[in-house]
């Protein structure tokens, strides 16, 4: 039986802040490579400005500088923001918003007994956008920002910290991301990676049905 349920942060406790979000600022462009440029293989741990950035090697503005290069390089156009779209959506910036679904979940969780843990790839300029939506310190046992460790998914060393941290084992642990690598790098763990998508009951639907809620 699961008894450790660890989130990620975009696209699973946040409905924002998914990588897709990135790709919807260059809509005349293929979706594959808009990722490969603004985020590098994703499933590597490279060099790319974005996967410096969530090492917490290099700041916003450097990322911006290095990935505006390779914009250029590209030969890519970004959508111009309309009128009404607030400040934070314009350029590379966007505000996370609370998953209410997931929110629940959490509680159900707590309400059950479980350990609850958040690892997220993530940045150190995002932080006070992300930590007001919820009371993370009240409801979950620990969190991971891989900007803070040095280190970001799907490395294997990351879930393995988050798991020390929590004293958890892989085998009585759920994860959830809204990237398939991620899910597949805790699944070869040997925890029980589910895959977030846009529809989140089923994912949920999952956890409920792990922990016996």
């Amino acid at each position: 039986m699961v008894d450790t349920v660890i989130f990620d942060l975009g696209g699973v406790l946040s409905l924002s802040g998914r990588a897709l979000d990135v790709v919807k600022r260059f809509p005349d462009h293929p979706a594959d490579e808009v990722m490969a440029v603004m985020l590098g293989d994703y499933a590597a741990d490279s060099d790319h400005p974005w996967h410096r950035l969530e090492r917490g090697e290099i700041s916003l503005d450097e990322y911006r500088a290095g990935v505006g290069r390779l914009i250029a390089q590209a030969g890519f156009r970004m959508r111009e923001p309309g009128p009404s779209e607030p400040a934070a959506k314009k350029g590379l910036n966007f505000e996370f918003v609370r998953s209410d679904a997931m929110l629940q979940l959490v509680h159900d969780l707590r309400a059950h007994g479980c350990k609850t843990g958040v690892l997220t790839n993530n940045i150190r300029e995002f932080r006070d956008r992300w930590r007001p939506i919820m009371d993370f310190d009240a409801l979950f046992d620990d969190v991971v920002d891989s900007h803070e460790v040095g280190l970001r998914k799907p490395h294997p060393a990351i879930y393995e910290l988050a798991l020390e941290r929590l004293g958890s084992s892989a085998s009585q642990s759920a994860f959830l991301d809204d990237m398939d690598v991620n899910v597949r790098a805790a699944s070869a763990l040997g925890m029980h990676g589910i895959l977030v998508d846009l529809d989140q009951q089923p994912a949920i639907d999952r956890v409920r049905s792990l922990v016996g809620l």
